[in-house]
């Protein structure tokens, strides 16, 4: 190592001015042992700079050459891995991490040192020596001697101290004195030898020869001494007189004090007191209001919730440590409590009292809008008809809005006795629920029998009166007995005509049979049914949240509570009054409220559904329309809401039913049944299907569901083409041909009036098959008008398919000129005038009337007679050239035959 050490010296660092220190053979951690050396280096100029260099054989092994160089200050940590256990790894964190394996411990251990050293003695930023033994690291560098850095036998880094500018003026000045300075140095060190002696000897004179002026200073010294000692003296007379005058100080000082602390406590007693008198005391007049105030007037409901708000400020004030062991808090806090208390029934009682006012005002007002009173000599044959003409809900905003001025109180309540405010609660919903569930069966009801237009001459209203029973206080319960209308029967009029095979027969009623005006006035009857139950479920919706504070999340501490169901929901009843139980959300409890108030809307709008679809199946396209603009309607002003929820409830109901009269349709389209003895025509459910395609649109067009309807598009198109083919292949007495093309001609016909954009390819489908069968029926019933023609013909041109030329097969004996004019002679024009003839009778017998495709088929008829014709007269000319063999008839007069056939009849 010693002889790599000064090969490196002599051939790298000593012609950069620089000298090694000490090195260390490594290799990289963790990749293929490829060697270098590590050598720390400092500069031999001054200021001296500190390295780091890398320095690696050369690729042909002759020579070393340096690689890279990092300045030792770059330096930030030393990672010796273990300072216990030998290991030859290493890190050095410079910018990056370097990480290197020593040859040996020794050596790695001997580098680390030796940058320990250069460290302490040339860097003010000290580097962090990790995992590193106490035993490498010295304590400090000593300063003024020559040291050996490496601790070894390397060469000595001396300590330097460079001379000022004044030290080298004065070197020279000295130096220029004596000639022989630099000549004779031990001749110059003799001079200043010489001179430094007379100077001692000069300074020892003159500290002799100031002896005197010495003695005369200590004399003065002492005489010094003596002032001081009177001085000091007199002082300790003053202290004693001064030290009676200080303790009478400290008297009036502590006087002073304690007359500060006791004002100090005097104010901040008055301070508290001012408080608890400012924030704890409740004037008279708000006393009196929460004891006597009256509840009924619009002035003393002002002046008790004034009275309340300042009560409840008055006990939620913030009290100061200690203020609660005051015993006159303490009374004042129970006198609070016992008016809390006492206005708190007091309130409880008065709104119990007001709702069962208005419950029964609402249902004196129900039953004298519905139906007379039971009096004695009454006749009780007057029907609901009579008396409930107009199709509306009774009105509540002045129930509202009587109520609403209780609604700060309501507040108060809910915010200081939740037991309370929730009996309320449970009361207000127990006297709704009852009166909304009379007035909704009766508008229901209506609404019935406004549909049906029936009644029942003989019910009797006597049996549904009035009868108020139990009206305690806050409990108490308004209870009365009902009866509801009979069952309604739906009556079809005799003069109307029925049709057995019809799609649309869904109940006891034929949709045949409905007019027009039957349809729109269920249409306007549902709808007026959901405008009448929307505002009424917003209103009171409204009205709750208002009232009961509910429009914002509130979460207040509660108590262990058990859960009351309600109608799928639940309402928190509390064991202890005060501590309301946490809701999951304000919009939870009102819809828990409205479930209960209005739960008997969702079975009535089935009810109502049931019977409109027993009415006319029809109506569930009205049904499904209107419902989905209600939903979507209610969905966008609140999607949680009772209303939303409700009404998307039914709308499924309304989609069943929508989706049971399509698929009942498709059923007896499969079931229909046709006649052996006479012609088929346009099928009922061909013609019914237009009529279902034009009310669909009429009543779908810009409807939200519009997709439904799409898709029972889709399914009814494929059951009417699954089911024309199927009655045409068991048609006996219609040709399957005719039945296929009348009613896909009627099914273009209708699809291309109604341009339904989801039903294109079905409407080019219809159009294929009508023209594919049209053609089929046209080739079919012509047939070969020219029989005996049409063979001699076919044999023509069998011989040309042989190969015989088309103008040698005149030579052929069977195919001859006279053979020819034999055949055609059996045509003349009469004989193919009276077979037309009877062509067209008996197309007339196969098509139906409905439909009006007789000129058209005949019109195809006569085209595919004129293309026979020019097909025979150009074989004539191709095989016959010159015979002057011609037809006995020409195209015009076939035009003629037709015509003056289709004339005739």
């Amino acid at each position: 190592m010693t002889a790599i050490k000064h090969a490196l010296q002599r051939d790298i660092f000593t012609p950069n001015d620089e000298r090694l220190l000490s090195i260390v053979n490594v290799c990289k951690a963790g990749k293929k042992k490829k060697n270098c050396f590590l050598c720390a280096t400092v500069t031999t100029e001054r200021p001296v700079q500190v390295k780091m260099v890398k320095v690696k054989k050369s690729d042909k092994g002759d020579f070393y050459k340096r690689q890279i160089a990092w300045a030792l200050r770059d330096l930030a940590v030393v990672d010796a891995k273990d300072a216990i256990k030998e290991n030859p790894e290493f890190d050095l964190h410079f910018e990056k991490i370097y990480k290197w394996v020593a040859s040996s411990t020794a050596e790695k251990n001997a580098f680390i040192s030796c940058i320990w050293k250069l460290n302490q003695r040339y860097l003010r930023k000290k580097i962090d020596f990790v995992n590193v033994s106490s035993q490498l690291l010295e304590e400090s560098v000593p300063s003024g001697e020559n040291q050996s850095v490496t601790g070894g036998d390397e060469e000595v880094v001396d300590v330097y101290q460079e001379l000022n500018a004044r030290e080298e003026q004065d070197i020279e000045i000295m130096m220029e004195g004596c000639e022989c300075a630099i000549s004779n140095a031990e001749a110059f060190a003799e001079r200043l030898s010489r001179e430094l002696q007379v100077l001692d000897g000069a300074n020892i004179q003159s500290i002799m020869a100031s002896e005197k002026q010495v003695n005369i200073l200590m004399k003065l010294l002492d005489e010094a001494l003596k002032e001081v000692d009177q001085i000091e003296l007199k002082l300790s007379s003053y202290e004693e007189m001064l030290q009676s005058v200080k303790e009478q100080m400290d008297q009036i000082s502590e006087s002073n004090h304690l007359i500060h602390l006791s004002n100090t406590n005097n104010v901040k007693l008055l301070s508290e007191i001012e408080f608890l008198v400012n924030h704890m005391d409740l004037a008279k007049g708000h006393i009196k209001a929460l004891q006597e105030g009256d509840l009924a007037s619009s002035r003393g409901i002002e002046a008790c919730t004034n009275a309340a708000d300042a009560l409840l400020q008055c006990m939620n004030v913030a009290l100061r440590p200690g203020h609660d062991m005051l015993l006159a808090v303490k009374q004042q806090q129970q006198r609070f409590s016992d008016l809390r208390e006492h206005f708190a029934r007091r309130l409880a009682s008065h709104l119990n009292n007001v709702f069962v006012q208005q419950f029964t005002q609402a249902l004196l007002q129900l039953y004298n809008r519905s139906y007379f009173l039971s009096v004695p000599g009454h006749d009780q044959s007057s029907t609901l008809a009579q008396h409930s003409v107009e199709l509306a809900l009774p009105n509540h905003h002045p129930f509202h809005r009587d109520l609403l001025r209780y609604a700060k109180l309501m507040e108060w309540l809910k915010s200081t006795d939740y037991g309370k405010y929730e009996g309320l609660t449970k009361n207000y919903m127990d006297y709704l629920s009852r009166l909304y569930e009379r007035e909704i069966k009766d508008f229901f009801e209506v609404a019935k029998i406004k549909m049906t237009g029936t009644t029942k001459e003989s019910k009797k209203f006597g049996q549904r009166r009035l009868s108020l029973v139990g009206l305690h206080g806050s409990s108490g319960k308004l209870t009365g007995s009902t009866s509801s209308l009979n069952k309604l029967s739906v009556q079809s009029s005799g003069n109307r005509r029925s049709q057995s095979s019809s799609l649309l027969d869904m109940g006891n009623m034929s949709a045949s049979d409905l007019d027009v005006a039957d349809r729109t006035k269920f249409d306007k009857i549902f709808e007026q049914v959901l405008s009448e139950l929307e505002p009424l479920c917003l209103a009171e919706q409204d009205f709750i949240s208002k009232f009961f504070k509910l429009q914002q999340h509130q979460s207040m501490p509660g108590t262990m509570t058990e859960a009351e169901d309600i109608d799928g929901g639940t309402l928190s009843r509390q064991h202890n009054a005060g501590a309301p139980l946490p809701v999951s959300s304000e919009k939870d409890m009102i819809r828990q409220m409205m479930i209960k108030i209005f739960r008997c809307i969702e079975p009535e709008l089935n009810n109502l559904i049931a019977l409109g679809d027993k009415i006319d199946s029809f109506n569930s396209l009205y049904m499904l329309v209107k419902m989905s603009h209600h939903v979507w309607t209610a969905q966008n002003v609140d999607p949680a809401s009772f209303l939303s929820t409700t009404l998307g409830n039914v709308l499924v109901t309304v989609k069943r039913n929508f989706d049971k009269c399509i698929s009942n349709q498709i059923r007896q389209m499969e079931e229909v049944k046709i006649s052996k003895k006479s012609k088929v025509g346009i099928l009922p459910f061909v013609a019914e299907f237009e009529e279902f395609a034009g009310l669909a649109e009429s009543i779908f067009k810009n409807a939200e569901r519009r997709g439904d309807l799409d898709k029972a598009y889709t399914k009814l198109i494929r059951g009417v083409f699954v089911n024309v083919e199927k009655v045409a292949n068991e048609s006996q007495k219609t040709p399957r041909d005719v039945v296929m093309m009348e009613n896909f001609h009627h099914i273009f016909a209708t699809l291309s009036r109604l341009k339904i954009s989801c039903l294109e390819a079905e409407k080019k489908e219809a159009k294929q098959k009508y023209t594919d069968h049209l053609q089929s029926y046209v080739i079919y019933s012509l047939g070969q008008p020219l029989e005996k023609l049409n063979h001699f013909f076919e044999g023509v041109e069998a011989r040309v398919a042989q190969g015989i030329r088309e103008e040698e097969v005149s030579y052929q004996l069977a195919f001859n000129k006279q053979e020819l004019r034999k055949v055609i002679k059996e045509y003349p024009g009469k004989e193919v005038k009276k077979g037309l003839d009877n062509l067209y009778k008996k197309v007339d017998k196969h098509l139906c009337e409905e439909e009006n495709l007789l000129q058209v088929v005949w019109h195809s008829m006569q085209d595919e007679f004129i293309r026979q014709y020019k097909h025979f007269e150009g074989l004539i000319a191709r095989c016959y050239p010159g015979s002057g063999v011609t037809m006995e008839f020409t195209i015009q007069d076939i035009l003629d035959y037709c015509s003056s056939i289709a004339q005739s009849h």
